[in-house]
């Protein structure tokens, strides 16, 4: 190289923090610059007998037939992991290279310019990204795999006891003594309280995790508030509390997801009757035709909430009043949950609050579109027959416990998998199908749901009963085709409330 090149090579690379160096046509190196003589520890002169096309490790590699196509191409190429012999013969760790080969041309002579850029901390954080990526897989999967577990465990054995408590305190009321009626009691109390805390900590845990999803669909509101007041009542009865009612329709459609919208009211209507030793609890509804919402206020006379604690009353495990000995029992999640289910559905949550004097939770929900564009219908009668149902159980598990809760209102005929036959769905005085869908033979009750939906002439609703509570789970049987899946355990109320929605739809 003559010293026009080599000055002019200095000039434009010498400073870079980057090792470049520069080959020739026979691959002998003629050109380093500071930052390759500090990475590879070698200066020029000590490489005069190095020759690049001989390097054992480039020819291993396939890095020299690259090197010699940017030569005979006289273009340019890139190679990751760039490592010659030179630096793998070194005792220190050498860095991860990408290294750039460019073809020059300096006073008609060709060379082969190498600049290489240090990829060890990016690799590296790469590698340490997808580690930790992985883990949170692997933690995501082990929870979703606990969850599942757990709900399976407990949910289905809850369910038989708080089915057959209830079963237990209508049969024999009038019957037992006062001491053996608080045994009851406290029994159906405290499988209630159990199912209550078991329902929201999964629902909680779904929807911080995002696979908690919405089954949306029309529903009247003031149908569903009249079934919550119903439920309550008798506990506000208990404390001689008065419940009134404002609703501005007799019906108000909405679209929203069923349970969640449940689930939210009976949150704030226990909230209002656990909070209020005295006085009233009201329900008032309206609707803002123009901004298309539906408007649910729940007012109570109760102890009301502390303008110091307001800002945290909606965060999770959250209580006003921590001492052990408080008086006001519950695991702090009710509130956040609620929130989360309303503001999931496109509606909105507010309080109003004075200490001592009581609260007022307001929420909308969006109105149904279809209905906005009819108006809003007269609420009609509903039919009150004996109807009949078919049930599919496998395990037999929920049939007895079904027909005791179902006995005044429906005739259950029931099958297992060996037993049914898509010709039994020619019998026109079923009303609806249920089934009892296990765990173990998911697949096959998925296959199940498709038949009975492709091949039943009157199109009746199906209801699922099962332990899972997974989302995605629950999803792929609303899109076999059923129409409601009901999580255990479940009440004698949730049942009904269920069939009646899916029969009158």
């Amino acid at each position: 190289m003559n010293p026009s090149t080599e000055k002019y090579l200095s000039k434009a690379y010498d400073l870079l923090p980057f090792p470049i160096n520069v080959i020739d046509e026979n691959g002998n190196i003629v050109y380093v610059n500071q930052a390759f003589r500090v990475q590879w520890g070698f200066g020029l002169s000590e490489l005069k007998e190095y020759s690049v096309f001989e390097d054992s490790e480039l020819i291993r590699l396939g890095i020299l037939t690259v090197i010699k196509q940017v030569f005979q191409n006289k273009n340019f190429a890139v190679v990751n992991n760039y490592i010659d012999t030179l630096l793998k013969n070194r005792d220190t760790a050498y860095p991860i290279f990408r290294t750039n080969i460019f073809h020059i041309t300096i006073e008609e002579e060709n060379y082969a310019l190498f600049f290489h850029e240090d990829q060890t901390e990016i690799i590296l954080a790469e590698e340490e990204v997808k580690r930790a990526r992985d883990i949170n897989k692997e933690a995501e999967r082990l929870k979703n795999n606990f969850l599942n577990v757990l709900s399976h465990e407990l949910r289905t054995p809850l369910n038989i006891v708080l089915g057959y408590a209830s079963i237990l305190r209508e049969t024999l009321e009038g019957k037992l003594s006062e001491e053996e009626k608080v045994y009851i009691e406290n029994l159906k109390s405290g499988s209630e309280r159990l199912f209550n805390s078991i329902t929201q900590m999964l629902d909680f845990a779904q929807i911080e995790s995002g696979i908690y999803s919405l089954n949306i669909e029309t529903i009247d509101l003031i149908s569903l508030l009249s079934t919550c007041i119903n439920s309550i009542r008798k506990n506000a009865e208990e404390k001689h509390l008065k419940i009134k009612t404002q609703f501005s329709r007799g019906k108000i459609f909405v679209d929203v997801d069923y349970q969640s919208v449940e689930n939210a009211v009976n949150n704030l209507l226990n909230n209002a009757i656990k909070f209020t030793r005295q006085g009233f609890i009201e329900i008032e509804t309206d609707i803002l035709v123009e901004k298309e919402l539906a408007v649910c206020k729940i007012r109570d006379s109760g102890i009301g909430i502390s303008a110091d604690y307001m800002e945290h009353l909606f965060q999770p495990f959250s209580q006003e009043d921590l001492h052990i000995g408080r008086n006001y029992e519950g695991n702090g999640l009710g509130l956040a949950l609620v929130k989360r289910y309303i503001e999931k559905m496109g509606g909105s949550l507010v309080v109003d609050s004075i200490k001592g004097v009581g609260s007022t939770f307001t929420f909308t929900l969006p109105l149904s579109a279809k209905h906005l564009k009819h108006g809003f219908q007269k609420e009609s009668e509903k039919k009150e027959e004996l109807q009949h149902a078919l049930m599919i159980d496998e395990s037999n598990e929920s049939n007895n416990l079904l027909r005791a809760f179902l006995k005044n209102q429906f005739l259950i005929q029931n099958f297992d998998h060996d037993s049914f036959n898509t010709e039994l769905l020619n019998d026109k005085k079923y009303t609806v199908i249920i089934f009892d869908v296990n765990q173990n033979s998911w697949k096959e009750g998925l296959s199940l749901c498709r038949q009975i939906k492709s091949n039943d002439p009157y199109k009746r609703p199906i209801l699922i009963l099962s332990s899972e509570y997974l989302e995605e789970k629950i999803q792929e049987f609303y899109d076999a085709g059923a129409n409601k899946f009901l999580i255990k355990p479940f009440t004698k109320k949730d049942l009904i409330t269920s069939l009646h929605d899916i029969i009158e739809r």
